[in-house]
């Protein structure tokens, strides 16, 4: 390549939207709505940084902010960071999808990377997610198979179409090879507060629930279920909590965010950096199922890992027909799967659900 053609390729990538040049270093930030030691949702986002630290040695500086509110305090920590040479910017909670994008908007340079989010209003925002319902499907399955009293609940966080994913794909998976199952549901609006957790899981164990999922990022729920004997089993979630095993953890859903850190922060020194839009799931490696346990009887050990491997292979979708909504209307026919465009704007419990979704 001439001189003349290296410059007129580099004012090409210049005027291109999103587009990026190779780079020496780069230094990457993340903000975080809960502290790095939650053992939970934070603390595995904060894997995938020192992730990156590994893979790239001296290429790269990281930076990050803990217990940042979803607001205008993430707004006022995303701009500190742009100020402080950030080149790309993690924002690792659904509630700071505005405060991301209002700041990206004011520094077109700076990349903006939103966790769970769906908004890209500029050329230098990307989003990304897991398909943490896939994960719902082979914990479902260990709930109805291991619950004595039929009672299944699960503590949610806020009332977003991700959590409402997991809710469904959840009881579907348990009501599929248990038909007598019921299902709690405990609405706790936080992300992280071991008491509000703590509390939900109290109220499920008075009501005979015997095994918990949840959808908030603390071990408060397996904590309370620790001190029922062995009477009440939960799952890791976000992070394995493995503290918690043989029993009351019997699996755990594990978000592994490292290789997608790794590859956007190396796309960026790389120069391949393109705006995206995310969304793997157990195929791709971002969801994981933690070790099932000798708790969990050999033949339902079996029948869980048979649907991770199908769902894996790309051969089980969680949501295939035939699937009513909670009214009983027909949402999937028989054999049909869902579209990722329903999915991702999930407003409504499946048939089976007692309970209103909050508005």
């Amino acid at each position: 390549m001439n001189r003349r053609t290296l410059l007129a390729a580099t004012a090409l990538a210049l005027a291109l939207p999103g587009a990026a040049l190779a780079q020496d270093k780069v230094k990457a930030c993340f903000v975080y709505v809960g502290p790095i030691g939650d053992g939970g949702w934070t603390y595995q986002h904060d894997q995938g940084r020192l992730a990156v630290e590994a893979a790239y040695g001296d290429k790269v500086e990281t930076a990050y902010q803990e217990n940042v509110p979803e607001g205008a305090d993430a707004e006022r920590v995303m701009t500190q960071m742009a100020l402080s040479g950030c080149n790309i910017i993690f924002t690792t909670s659904f509630g700071y999808m505005d405060p991301t994008n209002a700041v990206a908007g004011k520094f077109p340079e700076v990349k903006f990377e939103h966790a769970t989010g769906f908004k890209r209003e500029h050329p230098n925002v990307s989003t990304y997610n897991s398909r943490f319902y896939e994960g719902r499907a082979v914990i479902g399955t260990i709930a109805g198979r291991m619950t004595k009293t039929n009672k299944i609940g699960y503590i949610a966080s806020f009332p977003i179409p991700e959590v409402i994913q997991g809710i469904n794909s959840y009881y579907l998976h348990a009501k599929k090879v248990n038909p007598d199952v019921q299902l709690t549901v405990v609405w706790a609006y936080t992300w992280f507060d071991p008491a509000k957790e703590a509390d939900a899981a109290k109220a499920m164990i008075e009501q005979g629930v015997d095994v918990i999922a949840s959808h908030t990022d603390s071990t408060a729920p397996l904590a309370e279920a620790a001190k029922t004997n062995g009477a009440v089993i939960g799952f890791g979630q976000a992070s394995d909590m493995a503290e918690y095993k043989p029993s009351p953890r019997v699996s755990a859903i594990v978000d592994n965010w490292a290789p997608y850190y790794v590859k956007r922060v190396g796309a960026l020194l790389d120069g391949t950096y393109e705006q995206v839009d995310a969304w793997e799931g157990i195929a791709g490696g971002e969801v994981e199922i933690g070790e099932i346990t000798e708790a969990v009887p050999a033949e339902v050990k079996a029948e869980a890992e048979a649907i991770r491997d199908a769902i894996a292979a790309g051969t089980y979708h969680p949501f295939t027909g035939p699937i009513n909504k909670q009214d009983g209307s027909p949402w999937l026919a028989e054999g049909e799967t869902a579209p990722d465009g329903d999915l991702l704007g999930m407003n409504f419990y499946v048939e089976g659900i007692e309970g209103e979704i909050p508005q």
